[in-house]
């Protein structure tokens, strides 16, 4: 008989999560396991919290006023609400893309270099040789290799995007958050982007908000529904999208409402 595959590590687990905005409620007792190198799909109605839930695990929503929490999230089974953690050294390790593609006005190699000459790291070789295996491990390398002093900005938008996942690469994060990665790109960059997230788990542990089903099921190995701020079932991605053990999560894939 074959060995049984070893039950993946959890990366990081919120328990019990809750996070308000003021006093209006975003997520509400949220507790899920994120596996190491795998990639977990949010998805859910607008507004159902998976973005903020997904912010939640590198605390981008300390950035809003007024934004506050009860229960914890953990990194390696270390709160990083803890008060002796380094926020700054969190948000490397857990790194972010962003729905839209953010490149500064600057140079393509100054984009990913940035996260490195911010994090002290002078040396001119070593600057070049992070960059490139970045921008290779984006799969953008061979389409800019002979550009890397020109804008960023003359990029097309899937590029743009994926120098932006260079970017984060560039700091060697554990952990990359995607915040609808690819729904402001056309078929041919998103089937690129969804090919890139199937080649990074291998070396990072992925969360990723889609309003896409269809890229849910392609790109996740696991899938986490929620409505209304609530986790409403999470479990392989398989199962949910065949075999859900709510009925609300059941009308969801089926597109009963959305």
């Amino acid at each position: 008989m074959p060995p049984t595959p070893a039950t993946p590590r959890n990366k990081m687990e919120s328990r019990d999560l809750t996070l308000r905005y003021g006093s209006k409620v975003a997520i509400k007792q949220v507790s899920l396991a994120i596996p190491e190198h795998k990639v977990t799909a949010l998805i859910g109605p607008s507004g159902c919290g998976k973005s903020t839930f997904l912010r939640s695990l590198n605390r981008m929503n300390d950035l809003i006023a007024g934004a506050n929490h009860e229960g914890t999230v953990f990194l390696d089974g270390r709160s990083i609400h803890d008060r002796t953690l380094d926020v700054v050294d969190l948000r490397r390790r857990v790194g972010m893309v962003f729905q839209k593609s953010n490149p500064f006005p600057k140079s393509i190699f100054e984009n990913v270099a940035y996260g490195l000459r911010v994090g002290g790291l002078k040396d001119k070789a070593k600057l070049a040789a992070r960059v490139e295996k970045s921008l290779r491990g984006a799969a953008l390398w061979d389409e800019v290799k002979d550009r890397l002093d020109e804008s960023a900005l003359g990029l097309s938008g899937g590029q743009q995007q994926r120098l932006c996942i260079a970017r984060a690469l560039a700091v060697e994060p554990e952990v990359l958050l995607m915040d609808e990665p690819a729904s402001a790109l056309d078929p041919i960059a998103t089937a690129k982007i969804e090919e890139l997230i199937h080649e990074l788990k291998a070396t990072y542990t992925i969360a990723i908000v889609t309003h896409n089903m269809q890229q849910a099921a392609r790109v996740s190995d696991r899938t986490a529904f929620f409505y209304m701020g609530e986790l409403v079932e999470c479990g392989p991605t398989e199962r949910i999208f065949t075999n859900p053990q709510e009925k609300r999560t059941e009308d969801y894939v089926t597109g009963k409402f959305g």
